[in-house]
């Protein structure tokens, strides 16, 4: 009988897990284009912007998104004369902004952080460091919970939202497209792109779709010349912890790549190193045969913005290893300076 609810809250845990990832698909699909304007207006990165709105609605779930169209918990303050909701957050039946659509609670995010004295120092940053402006958020006092910056990071590399910064208003619904390609089934959402089209000048297109045979070449050549540049110039080196194989990824590539060149399995890559998807970037380390399970130095201390799985692979420590020795749940990211053990485990405090 035990064994049956176990089972069955498995069940639902898995399936509350899955229409939580649904949602937040949705909520990128449908939001991704408000955030590239804004970040056109302001320069604030879209993949911040998206993420925040991600992280404040629950993917798009939030009474305060849909009954106020306020997807940011942007609280009333004294200069606002809007329509108001009363919501409880941080204390009971607190005061927060209504807009008419959502279109309006993203202009409102922008001017709140572009012209507030505290988040002066967030423009001076690149507009294309998501980390930073994570942590600059943290730093300036957006939000209370001491995780913040690492859980928008989380958000951003697990969706990929740093696409969007890389984007224009003009081409963010072919970097949607990009990202979903199940969407060429959609009607609406192909609708749009169809219309985005007509409304603007040619634009170069860099998702495969929709295209004509000559560009499809002219991608597959450049598919081909990056694989082999990527091929000729990967280096087998030993790790200094045990002497592990590993390779330091020369430019953005799929796991596939690696894959064939070295006759591994994908799915072996993949839990070896502990990935939660298959696109590679420049210069992360990927090793080839299983990580070890402790370390070669005592400790390391942690630099702005380095997550576990980052210090994971830079000792070639396996990660729920990383974690346990450290005594912090699986998920859980270092704060800037903290001394993360890599022989011992931490002793208690």
């Amino acid at each position: 009988m035990k064994k049956t609810i176990l089972l069955f809250s498995l069940i639902i845990l898995a399936k509350i897990h899955a229409q939580k990832w649904k949602n937040d698909e949705q909520y990128i699909q449908r939001f991704a284009a408000y955030a590239v304007e804004e970040m056109e207006k302001y320069k604030i990165p879209a993949s911040i912007t998206l993420a925040q709105g991600l992280l404040e609605t629950g993917g798009g779930q939030s009474r305060l998104a849909q009954q106020g169209n306020n997807h940011f918990g942007i609280k009333c303050k004294e200069d606002w004369t809007g329509k108001t909701m009363k919501h409880t957050d941080d204390a009971p039946n607190e005061c927060f902004r209504v807009y008419n659509d959502p279109r309006e609670s993203y202009e409102d995010h922008s001017k709140f952080l572009a012209y507030r004295k505290y988040y002066t120092n967030l423009f001076k940053l690149d507009i294309k460091d998501y980390k930073a402006w994570a942590h600059g958020l943290k730093k300036a006092g957006y939000a209370t919970n001491p995780r913040y910056a690492y859980i928008l990071i989380d958000k951003i590399e697990k969706n990929r939202l740093y696409e969007f910064d890389n984007t224009n208003s003009k081409e963010v619904l072919y970097t949607v497209l990009k990202l979903y390609p199940a969407l060429r089934d959609d009607k609406i959402f192909m609708a749009k792109l169809d219309q985005s089209k007509a409304s603007s000048k040619p634009i170069t297109v860099t998702v495969p779709y929709e295209q004509t045979s000559y560009a499809k070449q002219q991608q597959k050549v450049e598919k081909i010349k990056t694989r082999a540049e990527v091929l000729n110039t990967l280096l087998v080196k030993n790790h200094p912890n045990g002497g592990k194989k590993f390779v330091i990824i020369p430019d953005d590539v799929e796991l596939s790549v690696i894959s064939q060149k070295f006759g591994i399995s994908e799915s072996k890559l993949m839990r070896w190193n502990e990935l939660d998807g298959t696109s590679l970037r420049k210069n992360d380390v990927i090793f080839l045969e299983g990580k070890a399970s402790s370390g070669n130095v005592a400790t390391y201390k942690t630099k702005v913005g380095e997550s576990m799985h980052e210090i994971s692979q830079k000792f070639g420590i396996r990660l729920s290893k990383l974690y346990d020795k450290n005594r912090m749940a699986y998920g859980e990211q270092p704060k800037s300076g903290q001394l993360i053990y890599l022989k011992d485990r931490k002793p208690r405090s």
